[in-house]
């Protein structure tokens, strides 16, 4: 198997495993999304339990996997740098959330929930390509 095949087959089976996990923990349901959202109406906690369980997942397998000499698929591990907060990172974090909030999806749930037949991802996912086509306008020609 070629190192093409391989890198494929991984984000396959990766793509896969988060889709079920979203469908499972029902982060596909906007309407589950938006009543996590609402603290000052009537607030549903359940989805603290996914992110409970996606962080301590997340933290006990890192120990584990960044000890290997090399993630599955690839030569080496590519880990962030930079630790810095700047002014880019803070607007995409506000955007981001006001994006989430106004129509309780994020990328992975909205192109999940396309099979669901409903509009709304749909529409969520040609506003979140038209955004980040705007986005990348944006950074070239001020790169310029």
């Amino acid at each position: 198997m070629t190192q093409t095949m391989k890198q494929n087959f991984i984000a396959i089976a990766a793509g896969i495993l988060f889709g079920l996990g979203l469908g499972l923990s029902q982060m596909v349901d906007r309407g589950r999304v938006l009543g996590f959202l609402d603290i000052a109406g009537l607030w549903d906690p359940t989805l603290l339990f996914v992110l409970g369980g996606a962080v301590t997942v997340t933290v006990v397998a890192f120990r584990f996997v960044l000890r290997w000499p090399q993630p599955l698929g690839a030569e080496k591990f590519y880990l962030p740098t930079r630790k810095d907060i700047d002014k880019p990172l803070l607007l995409g974090a506000v955007t981001f959330g006001i994006g989430w909030g106004i129509s309780g999806y994020c990328p992975g749930p909205g192109i999940t929930a396309l099979v669901l037949g409903s509009w709304n991802p749909l529409l969520f996912i040609l506003a979140f390509l038209a955004g980040s086509l705007l986005q990348h306008q944006f950074s070239q020609s001020k790169s310029r």
